[in-house]
């Protein structure tokens, strides 16, 4: 399977950093072929342009400025996000890549008769989400509803594509885990990775 591995961290000796170096090993140990993008090495603008959003509605959809990233996922059969959550959401550099990456025309169409979305990335087969979080699970659980995984998965997953397989593994409390929990941590990666199909 190709699979397209997304960092979304600053800092290149990060925590997340580790786990994309992990999933990578762990894939590629398997057969697979893995596409790396380190959104923050490759000096991706988040930014959503002008001319990006007042084409919102064109067909086609303008995506020249993002073109080598766009075909990158059009040829993948699958994406690993790596991130850490700040503030209960996906880091700006990520949200930015969804905003410029999962435009009209590459991960959804709209429907004509009323807008509704239509899913366009139908070779996107599995779409896993490696993250860790600074709060507690129960927090992130209980008191906010698990937003991340909602967005990713009731919005990002079933707008854009069609019977993905999706799944969530968090590190939480990472502010204050101890280093045996982290390795434990990169090993729940490397073993739930290396069963990936």
């Amino acid at each position: 399977m190709r699979i397209l591995l997304v960092l979304a961290h600053p800092l290149p000796d990060s925590f997340a950093a580790s786990v994309a170096r992990t999933a990578r090993e762990a894939l590629e140990a398997s057969g697979h072929v893995v596409d790396f993008i380190d959104l923050y090495a490759e000096d991706f603008d988040p930014r959503l342009s002008e001319a990006e959003r007042r084409g919102y509605f064109d067909t086609p959809y303008d995506t020249s400025d993002v073109a080598d990233i766009v075909a990158r996922l059009k040829a993948a059969e699958g994406l690993i996000l790596v991130f850490p959550q700040w503030w209960f959401n996906f880091p700006a550099i990520l949200k930015g890549f969804f905003d410029r990456i999962f435009a009209p025309g590459v991960a959804f169409t709209h429907d004509a008769d009323g807008g509704r979305i239509v899913p366009q990335l139908i070779n996107i087969r599995l779409l896993y989400a490696l993250t860790t979080t600074g709060s507690p699970w129960w927090l992130v659980h209980l008191y906010m509803g698990n937003p991340v995984r909602r967005l990713l998965k009731r919005g990002i997953a079933n707008f854009c594509s069609k019977k993905l397989v999706f799944r969530m593994l968090s590190l939480h409390d990472m502010d204050r885990t101890k280093e045996a929990r982290r390795r434990a941590h990169l090993e729940r990666v490397r073993k739930t990775l290396a069963a990936v199909w």
